[in-house]
């Protein structure tokens, strides 16, 4: 299988866009932060050693594409590159575990497990496979994006138009899963503004904020919720009206940003203005513990993709997100290397899931 030379420089300017930032801060970090830098890569280094040692015989991690897909992406992305695919046959057997699964859709998931959840786990998959560089998997990712863009919603008069659901029988279509789609596609080189274009209609009617979002529900806040319909997994304020947290309001600003909106763009300024008045690493703002680990990593994501270092809070203190996160990571990081969530919501008590979200959270936010 051959690549185009111009998709091939896509993927790599991509891929350096995402791991590297927008602003200087990124060149000047490396420098700034050397001391908190050496101590990032010190913990990556022994989460992923720990990380290794959960891949089964087959090369899967804990029976599941997608959280596979994300510990190998954990390891692809290291800020030294110190795990080349080419390097490490472990690697290189967990994707091929991943390729396998490849339904003639272009979908990648495993038919049998339940629920089957395909849009997830082709997204985190394509994100796995891209981040190799490996021009062998073109075809692939290709027909992985086609999947992906197959599963957008493109009747005008649902309210769930642009939104990229479960992909199955499941109806539900919400922002996480449409921000996975998003980032899967951004990042393996696909920028289709006729499918950015569909999904910040759904985008705008998942943000809290009535100028644009033609909602009844609609408050001014400028956060983000789970679901165009009204839907929150915060629940509702006082009043009754849909609560904005920090994980969804990530993956607004996130999903945004890589839809090609200006970071100037009032949209995306209401949504940065709400992440500074609520910015905390101490939870997953509006929702505690639960999702606190996706919550890191779309934080990271979001923020370093945005390129402003400091955020101030309703409060007036400053905030040094990398550092504020990073030290958060490395003083719960236990001694083994892993990472576990007390909160079993999503997942997240499966120490696998969790320390594969909190080495890329370092990963990504790490200064380049």
């Amino acid at each position: 299988m051959k690549m185009q030379r111009g998709l091939i420089l896509v993927l790599f300017l991509t891929f350096a866009v995402v791991q590297n930032g927008i602003t200087a801060h990124h060149e000047t970090g490396a420098s700034e932060y050397h001391e908190l830098n050496e101590q990032v890569i010190a913990s990556i280094d022994r989460g992923l050693e720990w990380l290794k040692g959960q891949q089964a015989e087959d090369g899967l991690f804990a029976n599941h594409p997608g959280i596979t897909a994300l510990a190998l992406t954990a390891f692809l992305r290291h800020p030294q590159n110190k795990y080349l695919e080419a390097e490490h046959p472990f690697i290189q057997k967990g994707l091929q575990q991943l390729i396998g699964m490849q339904q003639p859709n272009g979908a990648i998931y495993n038919i049998e497990m339940q629920p089957a959840l395909p849009n997830y786990n082709t997204a985190i998959s394509v994100m796995a496979l891209s981040s190799t560089g490996n021009s062998e998997y073109a075809s692939i990712i290709e027909r992985a994006q086609g999947f992906l863009k197959s599963l957008q919603v493109t009747d005008e008069e649902s309210v769930y138009y642009g939104g990229i659901g479960y992909g199955s029988r499941e109806t539900v279509h919400d922002l996480s899963n449409l921000n996975l789609a998003i980032q899967a596609l951004k990042e393996s080189g696909s920028d289709d503004q006729e499918v950015w274009d569909k999904a910040i209609k759904f985008l705008e009617r998942t943000q809290n904020r009535s100028e644009s979002n033609d909602q009844s529900w609609a408050g001014n806040d400028g956060g983000f919720i789970y679901s165009p319909d009204g839907e929150s997994k915060a629940g509702t304020d006082a009043a009754g009206s849909p609560r904005s947290y920090a994980s969804m309001t990530y993956a607004g600003l996130l999903s945004f940003i890589y839809a090609n909106v200006d970071k100037n763009d009032e949209r995306v300024q209401a949504a940065v203005e709400w992440i500074k008045q609520n910015f905390t690493t101490e939870e997953n703002y509006g929702m505690g513990a639960q999702g606190l680990y996706y919550n890191y990593h779309t934080m990271a994501k979001a923020l370093r993709l945005y390129g402003e270092p400091v955020l101030m809070d309703a409060k007036g203190i400053s905030h040094d997100w990398y550092r504020e996160l990073a030290e958060k990571l490395i003083g719960v990081q236990k001694p083994d290397g892993f990472w576990v969530n007390d909160e079993s919501r999503w997942m997240e008590a499966l120490p696998v899931l969790a320390t594969s979200y909190a080495i890329l959270s370092l990963d990504t936010a790490y200064p380049k």
